[in-house]
């Protein structure tokens, strides 16, 4: 199961004044079912940082984190939001990319970096190198950007003639 954790999106947990990185944080299944110490310590805070500003997920997201800290035996739950720094694909981690992929969906590669100084401006379009995660092909191309979400890209594999979904690099 694909986590938030695994994603990025939980990016802190406090438990009694002690924060954490979003991992075995006593959120169920949401972290990889450990209890994270919950016998004695009720409160807790789970930061999330939303993948971009608007997302209509972050709701469910936070009823989901706070219905799971409850079920671990928390009674001060707070869900808070983090907006800065701001979320990017960079964050998923390993194992958040091998189970985007095993789920059909391709990985987002390396997210530009983020400039404080004046960059170079591609003025053409971009040639992304995908690699298929239905049948492992390298023939794809992007059908459109824009896909079931935001931040999904519609792809198509010229090797097995499927179509799949890809992170975009934010």
């Amino acid at each position: 199961m694909l986590t938030l954790a695994d994603l990025g999106v939980l990016a802190e947990v406090e438990v009694g004044g002690a924060a954490g990185d979003g991992t075995g944080t006593g959120a169920g299944g949401e972290t990889g079912g450990e209890t994270g110490g919950a016998v004695g310590r009720r409160t807790v805070t789970a930061w999330l940082t939303p993948t971009y500003s608007g997302c209509p997920a972050v709701a469910e997201m936070a009823a989901d984190v706070d219905r799971r800290l409850r079920a671990a035996g928390y009674t001060d739950v707070r869900v808070r939001l983090r907006l800065d720094p701001p979320w990017s694909t960079d964050l998923i981690t390993a194992e958040g990319r091998r189970k985007l992929a095993e789920a059909g969906i391709a990985p987002p590669g390396p997210a530009a970096g983020r400039r404080t100084s004046p960059g170079l401006l591609t003025l053409g379009p971009t040639r992304h190198l995908v690699a298929c995660p239905l049948c492992g092909g390298s023939d794809t191309e992007e059908l459109s950007r824009f896909g079931s979400t935001a931040c999904k890209a519609l792809w198509r594999c010229r090797d097995c003639r499927e179509p799949f979904e890809r992170v975009k690099e934010i």
